[in-house]
């Protein structure tokens, strides 16, 4: 009966990291839908992606402190709670038209992300047998990644109309008609994101009345060998890393759409199956850079992915037709074992300090807020193609964090455990 039980609740924590995966990997398919619908900026629209991030930056503290109230499965109800207020959010704004209302209700179901993403991996590391905690962690993280092939696949076709106004086709237009046309944009959100909510409160109810164990953390520990963490150069370096390193990614996605039409002349539904296949490689890639890891020490393997990338990234801004486009979407394969690998780097040796290390890792996760703005801002002032400089320089210092750490070899083990974002 425990082991029915315990088969059940990793199905539920499993649903969680689907769910996450699908609402961060929607923001790609907004962006150039709310660009249209609420008439923005690069710049502007690059704002959804800063009230999503931030959230992780603003909220992780709050979120590790009422867990430590009130346990973590309070943690995930209430971060249940607050992705489908979020969600439901989104009819309204989408009625009136008003993009701070969806910059609000994005920054609320990131909340609810953080919480969900501070509690999932240690329950499902504790749900059955220590010896398979690594399986059930890799399992779980599976879904996350079909989630992100998913979401700008199902969303581009649900939300994109695929018709684009020319600005000819907009001065010819009356008032009344441009309301209605971008009335009608607007509302494409609503039944979408209405969905996704009630399927959110759907999994909080079953949640709610299911037994989960309690995870008994150890007390009393002190930060060992004399040493501030302030004092840990690597770690330092990277939260930096990963910090520039999150911002690329958001970057990479959240214009991919864009830079698709404007530069091969791609039409907005069809690109979001371009960034689908992309992330499928992206999916790809976390499997394959594991297995490559058994004999090429990771932060060698990283310093090759960041590399390539920088040269592809070159490729993207320089070339012409669809070349760059296909240019991209190998970004993303060679993205995928950054995160975990910049992790698992910058906490080896810490010891007792690890908990702590990790915190400021998660808060660099910030970078997804800050970089996509520079680049919209960038992309205004040139255009899309230019600013894909930006991601490109974020490889850079990937590159030299992965130097700094080149000659020590990491347990592949470490890179699995912490390849869930």
């Amino acid at each position: 009966m425990k082991k029915n039980q315990n088969l059940f609740a990793v199905g539920l924590i499993t649903s969680l990291f689907f769910l996450w995966g699908f609402a961060v990997n929607l923001n790609p398919v907004l962006i150039p839908h709310l660009k249209k619908a609420c008439q923005l900026t690069d710049t502007q629209s690059a704002l959804i992606d800063s009230a999503f991030f931030a959230a992780y930056f603003l909220v992780a503290l709050p979120a590790g402190q009422f867990m430590k109230r009130f346990g973590y499965k309070g943690g995930i109800l209430l971060g249940l709670l607050l992705f489908a207020t979020g969600a439901f959010l989104f009819y309204p704004a989408a009625a009136t038209r008003t993009y701070g209302f969806f910059l609000v209700a994005l920054f609320i179901i990131a909340s609810g992300l953080t919480f969900l993403e501070t509690a999932a991996n240690p329950y499902i590391t504790v749900l059955g047998d220590p010896e398979g905690a690594t399986q059930r962690l890799n399992f779980a993280q599976s879904f996350n990644g079909l989630a992100a092939t998913l979401a700008p696949l199902l969303g581009g076709q649900v939300i994109l109309s695929g018709r684009s106004l020319t600005a000819q086709q907009t001065a010819a237009m009356t008032p009344a008609q441009l309301t209605g046309y971008l009335n009608q944009e607007a509302a494409t959100v609503q039944l979408p994101y209405l969905l996704i909510g009630l399927v959110v409160l759907a999994v909080a109810m079953v949640l709610y009345f299911t037994r989960l164990p309690d995870i008994t953390e150890p007390t009393g520990s002190t930060p060992g060998g004399g040493r501030s963490l302030w004092q840990e150069k690597n770690l330092l370096w990277g939260v930096v890393a990963q910090f520039f390193y999150v911002g690329a990614q958001v970057c990479l996605s959240s214009f991919f759409i864009r830079f698709a039409g404007g530069v091969a002349g791609i039409q907005e539904q069809a690109a979001t199956l371009y960034l689908s296949g992309a992330l499928l490689g992206f999916m790809a890639g976390r499997f394959i850079g594991t297995a490559l890891m058994r004999v090429v020490p990771p932060a060698r393997l990283l310093a090759v992915y960041s590399l390539v990338n920088v040269l592809l990234i070159g490729l993207a801004v320089t070339l012409k037709g669809q070349l760059p486009v296909y240019a991209l979407m190998g970004v993303e394969f060679f993205m995928s074992i950054m995160f975990p690998t910049i992790f698992s780097l910058s906490i080896r040796g810490l010891g007792a300090k690890t908990k702590e290390g990790s915190s400021l890792l998660i808060m660099a996760i910030v970078g997804g807020a800050v970089f996509p703005v520079l680049m919209g801002r960038v992309s205004d002032a040139s255009s899309i193609q230019t600013a894909y400089v930006v991601p490109g320089v974020c490889f850079l210092v990937v590159l030299y964090f992965a130097l700094r750490n080149a000659r020590t070899r990491v347990n592949p083990q470490e890179i699995s455990l912490m390849a869930a974002h």
